[in-house]
């Protein structure tokens, strides 16, 4: 099927040295033709294994000191979660079987390094074996300088406090013109790719994201792609991408694009996505996630042939997804995810954030 692909295009890939120029070449064929080249790929990594994780999102605050113009989550007036109020939470995940908590929230003075020392120390004493997935890279950037301390250093005291990977969000879209419209008080192109490095400099490990579908060009999504895997040729210290559409409803940014005649991303467009970014960090990040709670349950099915390989977690909360017009749900226990896997033939494997199975 992919025979429509230039033999050399092929062979880069094959090899992880796939060009900006030949990518975006791939981005004008027909489409099936690049599902079905990602597709193999994919199965030629990691064959027909499927990845998820029983987890739950615990949010610290909806309050931020940030103006992000896609932002529906954000409140003037809002919560604080307090070491308590977290412990209770991840109380409530333990007993769900979960065996990961996503610790996130927005920037604000009150959030600093021993905010968050605090916290972590408690969770993992209080509940050792549950993995802490924490933070984004504008999050520890924001404490870091709040505190006069180096980015190693902050990182250094998150590791020691238990925890063992950030998150890869607010990343949006890694191109400084882009950021600069739609979150301009956020964290730089720079800063983003300085703040991963220093974490996986100091050990810990981090996944990646991508935000697209809102102002930014097919050039520009590929930039993004290209900035991670330029990452880790340095570092080796991302899991995963994960690409998600941008929800336009209840945000200035969509609002803007929806008055012009601009919807969401379509299907296709996703799985496009899926595919290339499979393609470009082939030999480099052996992960790509199709979101669910972004994509729906059943085009994120769809995208396993794409090539993607993981379907993220069960969630127990997604908020912010919500917050944007997000109708496919925040909660998908762990036999669905194990049903949906298998009906597209694949094998159901429950990881942790390292990509480690659980058994």
């Amino acid at each position: 099927m992919y025979s429509l692909i230039d033999d050399e295009i092929i062979e880069n890939a094959r090899n992880g040295k796939i060009s900006r120029e030949e990518a975006l070449s791939l981005m004008d064929i027909d489409p099936f033709a690049l599902f079905s080249f990602a597709n193999e790929l994919r199965k030629d990594v990691v064959g027909d294994r499927v990845t998820y994780v029983v987890n739950r999102n615990i949010y610290l605050t909806n309050m931020c000191a940030g103006s992000c113009a896609f932002c529906a989550f954000k409140t003037k007036k809002g919560y604080i979660l307090s070491t308590e109020d977290v412990l209770k939470e991840v109380e409530k995940a333990h007993l769900a079987g979960a065996t990961e908590v996503c610790v996130q929230g927005g920037y604000i003075p009150q959030l600093n390094m021993d905010y968050y020392a605090e916290l972590f120390d408690a969770i993992r004493s209080n509940y050792p074996a549950m993995n802490m997935h924490a933070l984004s890279p504008m999050e520890v950037h924001y404490a870091a300088g709040m505190d006069n301390m180096t980015l190693e250093e902050a990182c250094t005291i998150i590791k020691d406090c238990g925890v063992l990977t950030l998150t890869g969000t607010s990343a949006e879209i890694l191109v400084d013109r882009v950021r600069k419209i739609i979150c301009p008080d956020k964290i730089t192109r720079q800063q983003w790719i300085d703040t991963v490095e220093a974490s996986h400099n100091v050990g810990l490990r981090t996944n990646s994201t991508i935000m697209y579908g809102h102002v930014e060009t097919v050039e520009e999504r590929l930039e993004h792609i290209f900035t991670i895997r330029e990452i880790q040729q340095r570092t080796g210290g991302i899991t995963e991408l994960i690409p998600m559409p941008f929800m336009p409803y209840n945000n200035k940014v969509g609002e803007e694009m929806m008055q012009s005649g601009k919807f969401m991303t379509t299907g296709i467009e996703d799985l496009r996505l899926q595919a290339i970014a499979r393609i470009i960090l082939n030999g480099h990040v052996d992960n790509i996630q199709a979101a669910w709670v972004k994509l729906g349950k059943k085009l994120a099915q769809t995208a396993l042939y794409c090539g993607a390989n993981d379907l993220g977690g069960t969630l127990m909360e997604d908020k912010i997804t919500t917050a944007s017009g997000g109708t496919n749900g925040e909660f998908t226990p762990a036999e669905e995810m194990e049903w949906m896997i298998r009906q597209t033939g694949r094998v159901p494997v429950q990881r942790n954030a390292l990509y480690e199975e659980i058994r």
